[in-house]
């Protein structure tokens, strides 16, 4: 498992950044929409594995099964191009621009929101007997889990937006953390166990991440939540995309571009 020193994967983060912003709009598509999918699969997994288990430990402990497999197949999720693709236009690579950024992050989003959908489509389905039956156990907590992210903080005015924002940074700051643990190694045990712990803290301790809450929110509306698009887009995922962009720039990618590529100069001692 050979180990990266920051001022090599830095460099791998500036690149992979770069790369993003040149790919072609079907490419960026496809590996968003799959990218979207999976996350969605692997959170439709932990919340099985924490209704028949009764714990949210274990739940958390697998979750990061979804992550792990899109990065290692190369697909993108929002959270990631968040944190990387600003960073070559921050290092003035050729034809990097906050245009080409902002055309990436939407690409993105909507391909990462229309792969969630389809898993939520898919689970409802599955939960339901093609909407013949109620939810069943599982989808009754799907349902649940949109209520309480939603009105829940809704209740609190303010206090709630602010808590909500602060979770979607927090989230992002493990998230995007485990992006770039990933480049820390050349082997794939190494990048995959480098993975799973910030996604594990990110899980268990509920932060808000926009492409989870993409599968979330409109899986419960379609199992009988109680709460509306417009809670789930204004209590929910616009201020957890704008926590999310805020925690992995500059907790993740903007602190180690500036120490570990663009180093301050050297104190002279004497």
């Amino acid at each position: 498992m050979a180990y990266l020193a920051p001022s090599e994967f830095v460099t791998k983060m500036v690149d992979a950044g770069e790369s993003k912003l040149y790919m072609s709009t079907r490419d960026t598509l496809i590996r968003a929409y799959m990218a979207g999918a999976i996350l969605a699969l692997a959170a439709a997994f932990a919340v099985t594995v924490t209704v028949n288990t009764g714990n949210h430990l274990i739940g958390s402990l697998l979750f990061p099964v979804g992550f792990s497999m899109l990065y290692l197949l190369g697909f993108d999720l929002l959270t990631g191009v968040f944190t990387l693709a600003p960073l070559a236009v921050m290092d003035k690579r050729p034809g990097a621009t906050w245009g080409g950024v902002m055309r990436n992050w939407t690409l993105v989003f909507f391909g990462n929101f229309a792969g969630a959908l389809t898993v939520a489509l898919f689970m409802a389905i599955i939960v339901t007997f093609g909407f013949t039956e109620a939810p069943n156990e599982v989808g009754k907590r799907l349902g649940t889990i949109g209520e309480s992210r939603t009105l829940g903080y809704a209740a609190h005015g303010a206090a709630g937006m602010l808590t909500l924002f602060i979770r979607g940074v927090m989230c992002n700051w493990m998230v995007s953390t485990g992006v770039v643990a990933a480049m820390m190694s050349t082997a794939v045990s190494g990048k995959v166990i480098a993975m799973w712990m910030p996604i594990l803290v990110f899980f268990y301790m509920g932060f808000e991440h926009s492409i989870v809450n993409m599968f979330l929110f409109p899986s419960g509306l379609m199992l009988g939540g109680k709460f509306t698009w417009m809670d789930y887009f204004i209590w929910n995922e616009i201020p957890t995309v704008i926590g999310n962009l805020v925690g992995g720039l500059t907790f993740v990618g903007a602190t180690l571009y500036s120490t570990h590529y663009k180093t301050a100069p050297k104190r002279k001692i004497g």
